[in-house]
């Protein structure tokens, strides 16, 4: 092996240029390679913690997945029912002090309840319609980061009692509404009630600056005329992950629909698997296109030393290490260039790291290229690099393998 090791290094040291430029196709390759992984891996992991930062981990309502079984279906196996009218039920979640209590018990993490009910938001001549949430501001900071979304006034203010509430700027600016201002709120049991608003906040989502209005939890009771109900829980855990299976349990045990941030978000997160096998698709084509300069120079070779080759085969070298001399060769410049590559790799994801812009949020008022830093990057980009190598090596490897010393001897010239 030695001797085999030897001759490869002489024959690729032989071809200086031709090696020099496939050494830099494989690196320019891995490089951009472990690049672009990177800067995609981060704008999805990105992505992700910013959805498991402003919706809850799990959520609990006071829905059923499916209907309520009827009592005539416990009693006969067979049973056909039409025309049923459901009785008028409002909605809640029962014993929501028990439940929360439960809740407690075993899931390590933050709990937020509130009521949800629509309603109309008032102001001068304005008026446009909102979802008027309650809620317990101890128990919201939490859960919910809309604390930190405020462009005037704080949360805090909410905390401090009486008829106080808290809406988006967009909604402030469609009813011409500013801090400091009392808006009417109508609820569509037909209650009205005055608030001030002691704070704006601006979440970057449409639908909630321009929709939501957040007041103390037994204001938003007295509005819809259900005092000491709740219709919704919200989770956040301190291991995301845990998710799925704190939604499954917890519906199995109170019977009401618990969604993980996990299946509200199922679409989005198969997208991610979509995007990701063209990514590496992409850098498999990469590598792919290196691999042809590769075959390039192993041919070449095989074609120049075809008088060499001969030589050794009658001199007793068995097949097997002519194809492990020409695949040993194709390797090398692979592996080569993977280091090259990762070095590459790693300046130009640096480089991008340190690239910084400007946005308009609210509350940042600069932010950098989301980058991951992986080391499984650069691994699956040198294995493709090295794989491509060894099958342009191989090809003719295996030729030059099957060559006859004599009928190369006889045909010299």
């Amino acid at each position: 092996m030695p001797l085999i090791l030897d001759i490869a290094v002489t024959h690729i040291a032989g071809r200086g240029r031709q090696t020099l430029v496939a050494l830099i196709g494989v690196a320019v390759g891995v490089g951009f390679s472990v690049a672009m992984a990177a800067l995609m891996q981060g704008g999805q992991d990105d992505f992700v913690r910013q959805l498991v930062d402003t919706m809850p981990h799990v959520d609990v309502t006071d829905e059923q997945r499916v209907a309520r079984r009827q009592p005539v279906e416990d009693v006969f196996d067979a049973v056909a029912i039409s025309g049923l009218r459901p009785r008028d039920d409002r909605r809640g979640i029962i014993n929501p002090t028990e439940a929360i209590a439960w809740l407690e018990s075993w899931i390590p993490g933050r709990f937020a309840v509130s009521l949800k009910t629509q309603g109309v938001m008032r102001y001068s001549s304005r008026e446009t319609g909102a979802a008027i949430i309650g809620i317990e501001p101890a128990r919201e900071r939490g859960v919910s980061p809309i604390v930190d979304d405020f462009v005037a006034g704080n949360f805090a203010a909410l905390a401090a009692g009486g008829n106080n509430v808290l809406i988006g700027d967009t909604m402030a600016s469609r009813l011409g509404a500013g801090l400091g201002d009392t808006i009417t709120a109508v609820s569509s049991e037909g209650q009205t009630r005055d608030f001030k608003i002691t704070g704006l906040f601006h979440t970057g989502t449409t639908a909630r600056d321009e929709g939501e209005a957040y007041i103390l939890l037994k204001n938003a009771q007295i509005l819809a005329e259900r005092p000491n109900v709740i219709n919704e829980i919200r989770v956040k855990l301190d291991d995301p992950n845990r998710a799925p299976l704190v939604a499954h349990r917890t519906e199995a045990e109170l019977g009401y629909k618990a969604v993980a941030w996990q299946e509200a978000n199922e679409a989005i997160l198969q997208a991610f698997v979509i995007r990701n096998v063209i990514m590496y698709t992409v850098v498999g084509a990469i590598m792919l296109v290196a691999g042809f300069g590769i075959f390039n120079i192993i041919s070449t070779i095989t074609h120049e030393k075809t008088r060499d080759i001969a030589i050794m085969k009658s001199l007793g070298f068995p097949e097997a290490d002519m194809r492990r001399l020409f695949l040993l060769e194709g390797v090398a410049i692979g592996a080569g260039g993977s280091a090259l590559g990762c070095l590459l790799g790693f300046v130009l994801v640096y480089a991008l790291s340190l690239v910084s812009f400007k946005i308009a949020a609210a509350g940042r008022e600069m932010t950098h290229l989301p980058i991951a830093w992986s080391a499984l990057h650069y691994i699956i980009a040198s294995v493709f690099a090295v794989g491509s190598a060894a099958v342009a090596g191989f090809l003719p490897a295996r030729r030059a393998a099957r060559q006859n010393p004599v009928d190369i001897i006889r045909g010299a010239t």
